[in-house]
Formats: structure tokens, C-alpha cells, sequence
């Protein structure tokens, strides 16, 4: 069997990478309590388009950076506003 030579390409040093811890959007903390997490308005579209894609889907908490309490909040405001025909189920198509 021929032996393998190695590769000419440098390797990137393996070392801990640099993480950014997120805030919430909504309580501006890195851990939330029960206590800081405000009512999310579903007439706020504003605030809600933040969180909802170009296709109409509800962003995860891992790309929004909410923390659990406020996701699940958000998430309810977003289908009252669907519900309500404040925000389309789908995205606009083109």
C-alpha cells in the first residue's frame, strides 16, 4: 500500500474558540428570571418582524437569541397576530 503524504495546506491551530455570549431581546440579561421578562404585544408588528423569517416561519431561539421564556412568549404573540390577520401565515411570494 503506498503511504499517504502529507498535505502542503497548513491546519488551522485547534484552540477554544471565541464565544459571544447573546442577550435577550427582551429582558437584556444573559440568564432571565420570570420576573424581567416583559408581555410581547401582538399588535407590535414591529417587534415581531424581528422574529419571523422572509418565508414566514417563526425563528429559533438560537438565531434570535431569546431566552426561553421570551421565545415561547413571542411565539404566542406571533400566532395571536396571524390569527388576528395582523401578520401572514407565509411569506410574500414572488
Amino acid at each position: 500500500m503506498a503511504r499517504r503524504t502529507p498535505s502542503r495546506r497548513r491546519r488551522r491551530p485547534r484552540g477554544p474558540k471565541t464565544v459571544r455570549k447573546r442577550v435577550c431581546p427582551g429582558c437584556g440579561q444573559l440568564k432571565c428570571d420570570n420576573t424581567r421578562v416583559p408581555y410581547v404585544d401582538y399588535k407590535d408588528l414591529a417587534t415581531l418582524r424581528r422574529f419571523v423569517s422572509d418565508r414566514g416561519k417563526i425563528r429559533s431561539r438560537r438565531v434570535t437569541g431569546a431566552c426561553a421564556q421570551y421565545q415561547r412568549r413571542v411565539a404566542t404573540a406571533i400566532k395571536n397576530a396571524r390569527e388576528m390577520a395582523l401578520l401572514p401565515y407565509a411569506g410574500s411570494h414572488r
